[in-house]
């Protein structure tokens, strides 16, 4: 968001560095008479640097100025691609028919450029026999070569098994 700049009456210190609209320094003066000098040039005074010792302004067309930052960020985040992650969830005795559309889905999920996030579920007496998870997640990892890498490999976090898998380039 574009952050609110003090302009014209609204500054408040006594003596303030000048920039003209041209880009030459006008040196430390006075707040009146730089505001003089704007209203002259029918421009407003902008402090551009807050912090600076004395406060740094500048004399230009405040709403032209706006009206460029806004859309110098409105550009900013269209070029700007969001990234979701998709989870898609099994148990370590899935059926091979089941594995075969859970891993389809997740290939449409990689060509729109989502990570996917492969979750197998361990429940009961399945806790015992984790590398049958590992092995469920290989096999989906293969079924998905052709449009993803493995990010993460498979980490048991409690009773669950995951791996991320990302887009190939």
């Amino acid at each position: 968001m574009i952050k609110e700049l003090q302009i014209n009456e609204q500054i408040r210190e006594k003596e303030v560095r000048v920039i003209d609209s041209d880009g030459t320094q006008l040196g430390v003066i006075s707040t009146k008479e730089a505001l003089k000098i704007a209203e002259g040039k029918k421009l407003d005074l902008v402090v551009v640097s807050p912090n600076a010792e004395p406060p740094v302004c500048r004399i230009m067309n405040y709403g032209k100025y706006k009206y460029a930052q806004a859309k110098k960020e409105k550009e900013s985040k269209k070029k700007q691609k969001i990234i979701n992650v998709k989870e898609i969830r099994m148990t370590p005795n899935i059926e091979d028919h089941d594995l075969s559309v859970k891993a389809k889905n997740a290939c449409k999920f990689l060509e729109d450029g989502d990570r996917v996030k492969v979750v197998v579920r361990f429940r009961g007496r399945e806790l015992g026999h984790m590398e049958v998870g590992k092995e469920v997640l290989m096999q989906f990892a293969e079924l998905t070569s052709e449009y993803a890498v493995i990010d993460k490999q498979p980490i048991v976090e409690g009773k669950n098994m995951t791996m991320f898998l990302a887009p190939k380039k």
